[in-house]
């Protein structure tokens, strides 16, 4: 089956730099506009949907046509819990932490917020989700948040989050994977633009 993953469009507090975890914030005015502006690829609105429950995932599914009674949501495709961190400018942390903070990312997967969750289980928890989706062997379109773009893509690579992955960091890219009826991903398009004005481009696996 093919599963395509496409995180929701802006916030403002995207737009401030700040960290947005679980704190569930709707989309700004300038994001609904962008969501607006996306180009799906062919057929994928006949999928099955799937989101994140916070509003700005399931708004970005209804602005891209997708009815509520036919959108399923799952607490498993929230963002990464950054407990005491949500709110925060992420360059003003980093500064004000230093050297804890960069000892603390140099930790990869197992980087890990005061009071919140690592992304290693944000990928543990995506991982079951799959498995439970994968016996259905519909495509699926799910609609979440960029710790969960990450969290798919160490699933499929084995990503260990100590160096850069070839995944766009902008709102307006989609990434296409195969999904094995044992929950096994395997990269298939990654880096889909959205936006009409851009061609569709591939960095691979």
């Amino acid at each position: 089956m093919n599963i395509l993953f496409l995180r929701h469009g802006p916030t403002a507090w995207n737009a401030e730099g700040r960290v947005q975890g679980q704190t569930d914030i709707p989309l700004s005015d300038a994001g609904r506009a962008a969501v607006r502006s996306w180009r799906l690829p062919p057929d994928t609105r006949s999928w099955e949907w799937h989101a994140s429950p916070l509003r700005r995932a399931v708004e970005t599914a209804g602005i891209l046509g997708i009815p509520t009674d036919r959108l399923q949501t799952d607490g498993r495709l929230k963002e990464v819990n950054w407990g005491d961190w949500e709110g925060a400018i992420l360059s003003e942390l980093r500064a004000e932490l230093g050297d804890t903070m960069r000892r603390n990312e140099a930790r990869g997967l197992d980087m890990a917020p005061p009071n919140g969750e690592s992304p290693r289980q944000l990928a543990e928890r995506l991982r079951h989700w799959l498995q439970e989706i994968a016996i259905r062997q519909n495509n699926v379109c799910v609609v979440c948040h960029a710790g969960i773009l990450r969290a798919a893509y160490t699933i499929a690579t084995g990503w260990d989050m100590r160096r850069a992955a070839p995944l766009e960091k902008g709102h307006d890219w989609a990434h296409l994977y195969t999904l094995s009826v044992d929950g096994n991903l395997a990269p298939d398009s990654l880096n889909i633009c959205l936006t009409e004005n851009e061609p569709p481009c591939d960095h691979g696996g």
